[in-house]
C-alpha cells in the first residue's frame, strides 16, 4: 500500500518550500491510498513512477479504491484536462512535485458518490473540483479528504467545469490584481491561443477591456484569428507583426496597454514591454520559449515599467480557500451568462491517453486535450 502526497522538488526555492509547506502538509491527506489490483473493474488511473517523457513514463494501471474515512469523499471523476503544468510535473521540472509513484492530473471535475460520516456540505451527486494542484485527477474514481475539494454548481457545461480551476482563475487574477484597469483600457498578451489566453480575451471583454493578442504564425492563422475574435479579441497579430514599427498604429485609436501578460519569455516578452504605456506592468506566468525575460535599461528607467510574476498556487496560499471559492463562483457566473466558455477542447477516452499526451505536446495545437472517464 502506498500513499500519494505532495513532495517538494529539489529545484524548488527554499523560501517557497517553507512558505507552502504547511498548506501542502494539510493537502497530503487529499490523495487516496492505493494498491495494485488485478480487478479491471476497479479504479483505472494514469500513473507514473519516474520523471521523464510523459508518453513513455505514464501507464494505465488498475488500482484499489481506498476505504472511505469519516472526513473523506468518494468521487467519480468525469473529465480532466491535460495542462502544461501536468506535463511539467511529470517531466520533473515544476515547482511542486508529488511523491512517486503518483497519479497524474492537477485539474478536473468529479461527482460525489458517497461521503464520510463527519462530512457536511457535500452530498452524493454534487460536482467537485480540486482545491489545490497535485490531487491526481487522471483516474476513474478516488477517495479524497473533504478539504481537498471545492463544490461547484452542476449547471455549467462539463468542459467548462473540467477546465475551471487553473486557466480562468489565472486569467482573472492577472487582469484585476496588478493594474487598476477601467472599461476602455487595453491589455496586450502573448500565447493568446493558450487556455489562459482564451480566458483572458473573454474575461477582459466582460470587464470592458480591449485586447491585443499575439500568436505564433501558422498555416491556419486566419482560422485562429477568426476564432479568437469570436471570443472577443479586438486585435490578433503574429509575433513577426509585433516586431514591425507599424504595430504602433494600433494604438492610434486605443490607449497603450498598461498591462502585458507574458507566457513566452525571450524576444516575445521584450516586444510586449516595448509597447507598454509608461508606468505599466508586465506579468509573467509562463516561459514557453525557455528563454529569460530581457528588459532594456532604458525601458525600466525612462518608462518606469514594472516586472511581476504570477503563480496561482502561491496566490491560493496567500489568500486562502474562502477567497478561492469566491473566485470560482465569480467565474461560474460568467459561464452562466455566456461570457466565459471552455477553451477549444478535444475529448479523449482515458484508455487513449498516449494519443492525448502526444497531442498536448505538439506545436501549434490550440485544442486542449480532455480525458473523459
Amino acid at each position: 500500500m502506498w500513499v500519494r502526497c505532495a513532495l517538494w522538488g529539489a529545484r524548488t526555492p527554499a523560501p517557497l518550500r517553507l512558505g507552502l509547506l504547511a498548506s501542502w502538509q494539510r493537502h497530503c491527506r487529499a490523495a487516496s491510498s492505493y494498491s495494485a489490483s488485478a480487478d479491471p473493474s476497479r479504479v483505472r488511473a494514469l500513473v507514473y513512477g519516474n520523471h521523464g517523457d510523459p508518453v513513455k513514463v505514464v501507464e494505465l494501471k488498475n488500482l484499489e479504491l481506498a476505504a472511505l474515512g469519516g472526513s473523506d469523499v468518494h468521487v467519480r471523476m468525469l473529465a480532466a484536462p491535460i495542462n502544461p503544468s501536468d506535463i511539467n510535473m511529470i517531466q520533473g521540472n515544476y515547482g511542486i512535485l508529488p511523491k512517486l509513484p503518483a497519479v497524474g492530473g492537477n485539474e478536473g471535475v468529479g461527482q460525489v458518490v458517497a461521503v464520510g460520516s463527519s462530512v457536511t456540505g457535500l452530498k452524493p451527486g454534487d460536482w467537485v473540483i480540486p482545491a489545490n494542484a497535485g490531487l491526481g485527477t487522471w483516474q476513474t474514481e478516488a477517495v479524497f479528504s473533504k478539504e481537498a475539494l471545492i463544490e461547484i454548481p452542476s449547471d455549467i457545461p462539463l468542459q467548462s467545469a473540467a477546465t475551471l480551476s487553473v486557466n480562468p482563475c489565472t486569467a482573472y487574477r492577472m487582469l484585476v490584481d496588478f493594474e487598476q484597469l477601467q472599461p476602455g483600457d487595453s491589455v496586450i498578451q502573448n500565447a493568446s491561443n493558450s487556455g489562459v489566453g482564451q480566458a483572458v480575451i473573454q474575461i477582459a471583454a466582460a470587464l470592458g477591456l480591449r485586447t491585443v493578442n499575439v500568436v505564433r504564425d501558422r498555416p491556419d492563422i486566419q482560422k485562429l484569428t477568426s476564432r479568437l475574435k469570436d471570443l472577443g479579441a479586438e486585435h490578433v497579430i503574429t509575433e513577426e507583426e509585433l516586431r514591425k514599427p507599424e504595430t504602433k498604429n494600433l494604438f492610434k485609436d486605443m490607449p497603450q496597454p498598461r498591462l502585458a501578460l507574458n507566457c513566452v519569455g525571450g524576444k516575445s516578452s521584450t516586444e510586449l514591454l516595448r509597447h507598454l504605456a509608461p508606468g505599466g506592468t508586465m506579468v509573467t506566468y509562463g516561459g514557453m520559449a525557455k528563454q529569460p525575460v530581457t528588459a532594456s535599461v532604458s525601458l525600466l528607467i525612462f518608462k518606469d515599467l514594472k516586472l511581476r510574476g504570477f503563480w496561482l498556487s502561491q496566490w491560493k496560499k496567500y489568500h486562502g480557500s474562502d477567497e478561492f471559492k469566491r473566485l470560482i463562483l465569480t467565474l461560474c457566473d460568467l459561464i452562466r451568462q455566456g461570457q466565459l466558455t471552455a477553451p477549444a477542447c478535444t475529448e479523449v477516452p482515458l484508455q487513449d491517453y498516449q494519443r492525448a499526451l502526444g497531442a498536448s505536446m505538439e506545436p501549434f495545437v490550440s485544442s486542449k486535450q480532455i480525458l473523459t472517464m
